[in-house]
Order: structure tokens, then C-alpha cells, then sequence
């Protein structure tokens, strides 16, 4: 029987936010963030500095696209969506390491976090229901 520390310890291991992904992109950790939602939505708006590789196809593409990458942080859109889950279950089933950012693109545009498109940088927004909103958050970079 699993114990609550072992349970939330493994569970950690195989999750992370969009707080805390952020934080490592800023810090200059060498992080692959992959979006694995549709083109469509790619198109719509995405995670600045993601790759895209949408989970239907990461059986085909994934060995040879991410040959030599340590770890992946899998997002799709929201905590209703379960493509990344099915993502990372493919990409650990190929031997790559990999955790969930759980929230997904949802919750990292509600953190303000920067997103862009084809056409270039989003507007940021920062939402008060997911996180404490100051006068200097709106002026993160």
C-alpha cells in the first residue's frame, strides 16, 4: 500500500504548472515544452519558445524529433483535456522522459504568461481567480 508522501513525491516527479515552467524558462533551463493539441489550435495561439507535435501523430514523429532531448513537458489545452496525458503516456511508452504541465495553455494565458501565434507576441492578461495580481505583474517580461 502506497503511503500520501510516496503517492505526492511520484506524483511530482511526473507533473508540473505553468508557474513553474515559466520560472525555468526564465531562468535559462534547457527545457523542450511540447503543445500537442491540434494544428488548428497551434495556429490559434501557443506557449512562446513550444514545439508543437500534436499526440495522434507522436508515434510516427516523436523518436526522430526529439532524438537526444533529456526531458519533455507535455501541455494541451486545459485541465478538461486529457491529450496531454495520452501524450505522455505515448512518449514514456517510447522511453522518454517526460512530465505533465498540468493546467495546460489554459492556465499558463490565465498566469499572463507569454504566448504567441503566427502573427507574433499575444496580449497578456493576468486573471485574479488563479493568481495574486500586483501592479508590477503586468510588467513581467
Amino acid at each position: 500500500m502506497i503511503d500520501a508522501a510516496s503517492y505526492f513525491a511520484a506524483k511530482l516527479a511526473y507533473e508540473t504548472d505553468a508557474s513553474d515552467v515559466y520560472a525555468a524558462q526564465r531562468a535559462g533551463d534547457d527545457i523542450v515544452l511540447l503543445d500537442v493539441r491540434s494544428d488548428e489550435a497551434w495556429r490559434q495561439g501557443r506557449i512562446r519558445g513550444a514545439r508543437h507535435l500534436p499526440y495522434p501523430e507522436i508515434p510516427a514523429r516523436a523518436a526522430r524529433e526529439l532524438a537526444g532531448v533529456e526531458e519533455v513537458i507535455v501541455y494541451c489545452w486545459s485541465p478538461g483535456c486529457n491529450a496531454g496525458t495520452k501524450a505522455a503516456a505515448a512518449l514514456a511508452g517510447l522511453g522518454i522522459a517526460v512530465r505533465e504541465m498540468i493546467g495546460g495553455y489554459e492556465y499558463w494565458v490565465r498566469e499572463g504568461q507569454p504566448t504567441e501565434n503566427d502573427d507574433g507576441p499575444l496580449p497578456r492578461t493576468f486573471d485574479p481567480q488563479v493568481m495574486v495580481v500586483r501592479a508590477e505583474t503586468a510588467e513581467v517580461p
